[in-house]
């Protein structure tokens, strides 16, 4: 009997293990599409079938962070070997590089861009987990009239899809001057993340004891100092933990990005899809803006992914 039963627990083991991969295939299949087009010439990025093996190259990522026309008449043989070896890729694809009166090669937007959501994400992030960390801790360590109503209105925020509200806030952005500003992209998303720091940091801090406080405050700590030097360093895990999810959902938002920015402010999910254009569209330029937008957030998440596996397992659905 305990050898059936050995066989069996082998088989389920098995099957979980394939389930496991082959879902695992499937996630990532997205990621290696990307990946590969952003690397492929251009005349590879759309065969039927799909070119699997291929020379790389990376004249995608030149033409990328580059301005570019189409070519009217080809290049002299002159001008080809005197232009860098970058400049030949585009030269290839039957585009040249713009460049101003001075000979210098114009960038494109997508450094801008790129830097935008850097700032509108990291600051948005910071502002909602500081908040939500100082919020949650009043919660957790003193008696609020109304605290359940309180946090329900809290979550509340999170139950309209962000275009629903898009509208009345682009309105009311364009009457105090916050739009196609940094600051007015850093306010919604940290009132949209909010409400998600509240509840999750308010279960990690109630899973810390309140006698490591009281006696801090026995030994002559102030409220403040045995927050900062018992409660912080004890809801660290939790603290990384709601900032990758913060900061996630600031650098993908791409909805507020659409309506409320149009060239200062705007941030990369916007843009690159606008790189499409008309005519023949370049997939391997937008595969490429892609790829590049990728890394900070895959970064971000791996250097902290150990304090994920604790922030998923418990916090804000425990009560």
């Amino acid at each position: 009997m305990a050898a059936v039963q050995t066989r069996s627990e082998r088989a389920l083991n098995r099957v979980a293990i394939t389930a496991v991969l082959v879902i695992t295939l499937i996630f990532l299949a997205p990621i290696y599409w990307i990946t590969s087009t952003a690397f492929k010439p251009r005349n590879l990025a759309t065969t039927i079938p799909p070119t699997v093996l291929f020379q790389p190259e990376i004249s995608p990522f030149v033409k990328l962070f580059t301005k570019r026309s189409q070519l009217r008449t080809a290049p002299t043989p002159e001008e080809y070997s005197a232009a860098p070896w970058w400049e030949r890729m585009v030269f290839d694809g039957g585009e040249k590089i713009v460049r101003s009166g001075r000979g210098e090669v114009q960038p494109s937007g997508y450094p801008s861009r790129f830097m935008n959501s850097l700032i509108v994400a990291i600051t948005s992030t910071v502002l909602a987990v500081g908040m939500g960390t100082f919020t949650a801790y009043g919660f957790s360590r003193f008696k609020v009239k109304g605290e359940a109503d309180l946090l329900f209105f809290i979550l509340s925020t999170r139950m309209l899809p962000p275009v629903v509200v898009a509208i009345p806030m682009f309105l009311m952005y364009r009457a105090v001057g916050l739009n196609d500003t940094h600051w007015g992209l850093i306010i919604l998303y940290t009132a949209f993340n909010l409400s998600f720091s509240v509840w999750l940091m308010k279960g990690f801090i109630d899973e810390i004891p309140k006698e490591y406080e009281e006696a801090a405050l026995v030994d002559g700590y102030t409220r403040m100092q045995a927050f900062f030097k018992i409660v912080i360093p004890e809801a660290a895990t939790g603290i990384a933990a709601t900032a990758v999810f913060c900061f996630i959902t600031a650098w993908n938002e791409y909805a507020f990005a659409l309506i409320m920015t149009n060239r200062r402010a705007q941030t990369a999910p916007p843009f690159i899809p606008s790189q499409v254009g008309s005519g023949l569209p370049d997939w391997t330029v937008i595969a490429a803006g892609t790829f590049l937008f990728l890394l900070p957030v895959a970064i971000f998440t791996f250097l902290l992914r150990n304090h994920l596996l604790r922030g998923m397992s418990f916090g804000a659905i425990r009560k």
